[in-house]
């Protein structure tokens, strides 16, 4: 069974609550519950994380590489455009993923622009809200 990590950065645990003009309505709980549910007759399963600290999110990339995680699918939040400490984790596990965000981060401010994770990622979903994390769940399914 393929084991797939969706990582979720900070302030994403506001979701729901936060900005839903940019954002949206629907909850956390609301995604990884449908990216689950997704995933059911699939030789796969899904494992999920949130943190709002930076370090916590590169312990569990490293956790992941040990755990034999096959794929990953990760919403840094702002530490897209801040991290190189992220950056360098996911380089250094090596494990394939996804970069999604649910806003169009190159329709906004000019600092969200630029993401230090994107060239190393498998592909970049942006600005489809939560539809971004099933497309890329969809993606890695198909790819088993």
């Amino acid at each position: 069974m393929k084991k797939i990590l969706i990582m979720h950065g900070p302030n994403l645990n506001l979701l729901g609550t936060r900005e839903p003009d940019i954002y949206g309505k629907t909850t956390l709980e609301d995604i990884n519950c449908q990216l689950a549910e997704l995933c059911q007759g699939h030789d796969a399963s899904v494992i999920f994380f949130q943190s709002n600290w930076e370090g916590a999110l590169i312990d569990r990339l490293h956790h992941a590489k040990e755990e034999g995680v096959d794929y990953i699918i990760v919403n840094p939040g702002g530490l897209t455009h801040t991290s190189v400490s992220l950056r360098d984790a996911l380089a250094g596990i090596k494990i394939p993923f996804i970069e999604v965000h649910l806003s169009n981060i190159y329709a906004r401010e000019s600092f969200r622009s630029h993401s230090y994770l994107s060239p190393l990622a498998e592909g970049v979903i942006s600005g489809l809200g939560a539809k971004g994390y099933h497309l890329a769940l969809t993606y890695w399914l198909e790819r088993l």
